[in-house]
């Protein structure tokens, strides 16, 4: 089998994984490493403490992943897996320039005031944001006794 026909096997029947069981084992890890430099058990503590200082970051590297059809994560959109890949024509390197930029942590706002300090075509780049619609995205975790919304 070649690469193409396996990249499009993947993108038509990607593996499907959960967010909810990989933030999990994620938080598992955390509670782990700073239980033992902490020399005991830190506990639901160190969970806490990861999603209150991961969380966002570690969703945002999901949905990236979703998006550019990577990997399938069953609690987003499936209509948005692999959205990089077909959604924007003739707009693709402007896409791929604010995703990078979302990427990097850059908010809808950020990405406005670039845009328009570079002189860029303000409806193409609403366009793109829309289409992406990150805000609607945020999922809310549900263990380590945090509610996150």
């Amino acid at each position: 089998m070649d690469t193409h026909t396996s990249a499009e096997s993947q993108l038509e029947h990607p593996p499907r994984e959960s967010i909810v069981t990989d933030s999990r084992v994620q938080a598992d890890i955390h509670k782990w490493i700073e239980s033992e430099k902490a020399g005991h058990d830190l506990g639901e503590q160190a969970v806490r403490e990861w999603v209150h200082r991961y969380w966002w970051r570690y969703l945002r590297a999901r949905w990236m992943e979703h998006l550019e059809g990577v990997r399938f994560w069953i609690e987003l959109d499936r209509g948005d897996f692999g959205l990089l890949r077909r959604e924007f024509g003739e707009d693709t390197e402007l896409m791929h320039e604010v995703f990078r930029r979302l990427k990097r942590g850059a908010e809808n706002l950020d990405i406005i005031k670039w845009a328009y300090a570079e002189g860029l075509p303000m409806d193409r780049v609403c366009n793109i944001l829309t289409s992406l619609d990150m805000n609607s995205r945020r999922l809310c975790c549900t263990f380590g006794n945090n509610f996150l919304s």
